[in-house]
């Protein structure tokens, strides 16, 4: 299954507005609470302009871009750790995406109503804190009982995970996140067993008004990027309205307009890059005549798993890689010349894949 980043808010904050200027998936908007009951999923391109420029030093017949997908999931409200508004429902749909996009409002608009009323960010950012950290020690301590009694076989694994239980019981019912308890390797093991939605990572986008985009110490801003430094947590600023009407462009006018805005790309650009990273993902490049081709890998990935990447038999009769940085081509202007440079090496079975790296497996089955 692929990688899914959640996008999660409050009611009427912006988020089918972005998602759908993401995926022109046209997902409906309403400037009313739950339009979005089933979450929206759409496929993402990854912006990366190395592809075009590896494309411009082998002439490809066709760039195929890497992608992975967003989700949109409806607005949580308080209460919804015990079923309001549809609550649980909406929790079991944030449990399945591997990283959360958490949509804040920074903008007023009297025209689009609040659930609560008013504009308060950090508010937001609890409710919903609080909402998922709820349903997590609901979790938590149901394991935790369990544990406890499995304790008395004398495993000591049971031990260990009363231990880290109970300190992840303490940081939830603060209403702390659990991915702000510092734990070690063996205990982040436990930790994924349980699938908790206050481990997974998050990246706050501060939805604006399009002034606000000239404006990031604006004061709603600046108290979002205050409380993400604090969470050790990321922060995009994009106005969605702005760009959804940028998505509705082909690239000539989309370039026109960004530069009349004085922006060097797109919010969604930087959203769709910030996202990937969340999810811990790094892109590897093959080209070649056939196609210039971006690859998804895990950082960390060893060549053989990467070899996988592209076919099941890559993996299994790997041999080794030939592997040139993307930089040191681009610098010595063709493949030829990175190989009389000696930039290109010959990597085995327990090398790690970097960012970038343009690969050709050599395999045997």
């Amino acid at each position: 299954m692929p990688l899914q980043a959640g996008i999660v808010g409050m009611p009427n904050v912006g988020k089918s507005t972005l998602f759908n200027a993401i995926t022109k998936a046209g997902a409906e908007v309403a400037n009313y609470p739950f339009c979005t009951i089933n979450p929206n999923v759409g496929v993402v391109e990854v912006p990366d302009s190395r592809l075009q420029e590896l494309a411009n030093l082998v002439h490809p017949r066709r760039i195929i871009p890497t992608t992975f997908e967003f989700v949109d999931i409806a607005g949580l409200v308080a209460g919804a750790s015990k079923g309001e508004g549809l609550g649980n429902k909406f929790l079991g749909h944030i449990r399945e995406v591997d990283a959360i996009v958490h949509v804040v409002r920074c903008f007023e608009n009297g025209d689009v109503t609040h659930v609560n009323g008013s504009v308060d960010p950090i508010r937001d950012i609890e409710t919903i804190q609080v909402e998922l950290a709820l349903a997590d020690l609901d979790s938590v301590e149901k394991r935790l009982d369990k544990s406890r009694r499995n304790m008395k076989s004398g495993d000591k694994r049971y031990a260990l995970e009363v231990a880290i239980l109970t300190r992840l019981e303490q940081s939830l019912s603060q209403g702390l996140p659990a991915r702000m308890v510092s734990l070690t390797d063996e205990e982040q093991a436990i930790l994924r067993e349980l699938s908790l939605l206050t481990a997974k990572p998050v990246l706050y986008v501060a939805n604006v008004d399009e002034q606000g985009l000239t404006h990031t110490d604006a004061p709603l801003v600046a108290r979002v990027l205050e409380r993400a430094q604090a969470e050790n947590a990321g922060v995009i600023v994009v106005c969605a309205q702005l760009e959804a009407e940028i998505a509705e462009l082909d690239e000539t006018d989309k370039r026109v307009f960004l530069t009349d805005l004085g922006l060097a790309e797109s919010g969604l650009d930087k959203l769709i890059r910030a996202a990937y990273r969340l999810l811990g993902l790094r892109t590897y490049f093959t080209a070649g005549e056939p196609e210039v081709r971006a690859w998804t890998i895990h950082a960390g990935t060893k060549a053989p798993q990467a070899a996988g990447v592209i076919h099941s038999d890559f993996e299994r009769g790997f041999i080794r890689a030939e592997v040139v940085g993307y930089k040191d081509l681009l610098s010595t202007g063709s493949f030829t010349a990175a190989r009389e440079a000696g930039r290109f090496r010959l990597e085995g079975k327990d090398y790690e894949v970097q960012d970038g790296d343009v690969m050709h497996f050599r395999f045997n089955v």
